[in-house]
């Protein structure tokens, strides 16, 4: 394998422009206007980094890109022109070749699901997707902190509101510990939500999320597989594109190992329509954005901006990238003009080329040129032709994609959602475990209730039945036979007993007994 990639050379045939493999990770930027070429130019570079064993990331904005996965036709119109310009930069073995592809798209229709998660993604880059302020994004961070805190897996959007819901319901509790969290920001996050879902946003979220490993193959024939993100519907979703290219660029961030410079690079990301990603951004989004694009090349990959204007990537990020392709430029209006000016100051100045008038004089095909040389210089520019792609410029029909998603080495591995338990299910069980014991808290309350009213009923019933003129009656000649009677009766039996009564005596007993008893129950009515 070679160690570079030949870019293409003047109209003369000389002055070849190589990218050096080995600086390849210090990013670069691919401008010009619409319609000068540098799609094609994307495309070539690719194919190169293909045949190097370099694995490539590419958004397919239009769809031409798709064609990378079939060879060129000689029966294209594009076929002359091409031979030609093969023929003129130096180029005798030319030939139509395919890449090793894999179709990717977030909507699922044409190529593979891609998902991450809502806590991979973070605040940050969720708060950036929804357009929130900074007082939403600082409730929803603290949504964040509040589940990691509970254990709360917050895997999709479904996740997501719940957990908003439950810290609306401890709208007061976190405020007295985190800052404010009002009902109102919840409900604006709530309904940021809803806007997302209704763009198809909520398939981007959830199980089984993105193993970056399939970013990374080789074919059977050492080639870098080239995975392609059909962006043509994302579009109409900019923040979501945008969002998701920045955050796949953070997990290979965080994910890869720290190698330095290698070789070749582990991985190539092409960034096409980058203007979107930097459209109404915040300073702390841009700066998150610099902070990877200057960290991430000692992992070993390369990030390669496409723009129409150069001037829509932030200088702080436009100082990282280091190997330069700019086509033709217009100048009609005032900021034109100053994106001339701008591109022409960004090159190694080179002897007999005015850069600013060059850039508007551009063929299309044709580039202006600066590339890092092996010691790590910025060559002077050079204006250059570049060189043909091999595969077919233009889209795949819906059966050739098709067939070649079936064929891949990724198959089903994604097709199929896994909805484990996570946010929404662990808070859904509280709740129904709060009702029910609200429930049995009702219920052995109304049990205890039932118990006092029986209680108290029998104690009534108690009272009435003492009360009643029978019992009344019997406990009133009980007395009275406790008392004169009774002392009656004991001197009767001593009598009896001491032989001092008289025949007439135990009568009179008798009778004194029953008149004592009929007088109570009488005494009792």
């Amino acid at each position: 394998m070679s160690d570079t990639i030949f870019i293409g050379a003047d109209e003369s045939g000389a002055n070849p422009q190589h990218l050096n493999l080995r600086l390849a990770n210090r990013h670069g930027l691919i401008a010009g206007a619409t319609g000068t070429g540098k799609t094609v130019t994307v495309q070539g570079i690719i194919e190169n980094f293909s045949v190097a064993g370099v694995p490539c990331f590419v958004a397919d904005v239009k769809g031409d890109l798709a064609g990378l996965a079939m060879p060129g036709s000689p029966l294209a119109k594009t076929h002359a022109a091409f031979s030609d310009r093969a023929s003129i930069v130096g180029l005798p073995d030319w030939h139509y070749a395919e890449a090793p592809v894999q179709f990717w798209d977030l909507y699922a229709e044409q190529g593979h699901p891609i998902r991450t998660t809502i806590s991979e993604m973070g605040p940050l880059m969720l708060a950036r997707l929804l357009g929130l302020n900074e007082v939403q994004e600082g409730v929803l961070t603290i949504a964040f902190h509040v589940a990691d805190q509970d254990g709360l897996l917050l895997l999709d959007l479904d996740d997501l509101q719940a957990m908003l819901a439950h810290c609306a319901e401890r709208a007061s509790e976190l405020t007295s510990t985190y800052g404010n969290v009002s009902k109102q920001s919840i409900g604006a996050i709530q309904r940021a939500l809803m806007q997302l879902r209704s763009q198809g946003g909520e398939r981007f979220f959830g199980e089984p999320a993105l193993d970056l490993a399939d970013f990374l193959r080789t074919d059977d024939r050492g080639r870098g597989v080239v995975n392609i993100l059909a962006a043509d519907r994302l579009m109409a979703a900019p923040k979501l594109y945008a969002t998701f290219l920045l955050w796949l660029l953070s997990e290979l961030f965080e994910t890869l190992p720290e190698i330095g410079d290698p070789e070749r690079p582990t991985l190539c990301f092409f960034f096409d329509e980058a203007h979107l990603l930097f459209d109404d951004a915040p300073k702390a989004l841009v700066d998150k954005i610099e902070q990877v694009v200057r960290l991430i090349r000692s992992k070993g990959v390369g990030v390669y901006f496409i723009t129409q204007n150069p001037i829509d990537i932030p200088d702080e990020v436009a100082g990282q990238l280091n190997n330069r392709i700019q086509h033709k430029l217009n100048a009609f209006t005032p900021r034109d003009q100053a994106a001339v000016r701008s591109a022409a100051t960004t090159f190694r100045a080179s002897p007999g080329l005015d850069v600013a008038a060059a850039i508007t004089e551009l063929k299309i095909g044709e580039a202006l040129v600066s590339l890092l040389q092996p010691d790590g210089a910025p060559s002077p520019v050079a204006r250059c032709l570049v060189r043909p792609p091999a595969s077919r410029v233009g889209p795949l029909s819906a059966d050739e994609r098709r067939v070649l998603v079936m064929t891949d080495a990724v198959g089903t591995k994604y097709d199929a959602v896994v909805d484990r338990e996570s946010a929404e299910e662990r808070l859904a069980a509280r709740a129904a475990a709060a009702v029910e014991e609200r429930t049995q808290a009702t219920s052995d309350k109304a049990a205890d209730a039932r118990d006092k009213a029986s209680a108290k009923a029998a104690r009534t019933a108690e009272r009435e039945q003492a009360n009643s003129p029978w019992n009344q009656a019997i406990a009133s000649a009980t007395r009275a036979a406790g008392s004169s009677i009774g002392r009656q009766v004991a001197n009767e039996l001593g009598k009896q007993v001491f032989g001092s009564g008289r025949g007439k005596a135990s009568g009179g007993l008798m009778g004194s007994i029953v008149r004592g008893v009929l007088g109570g129950l009488f005494r009792g009515r």
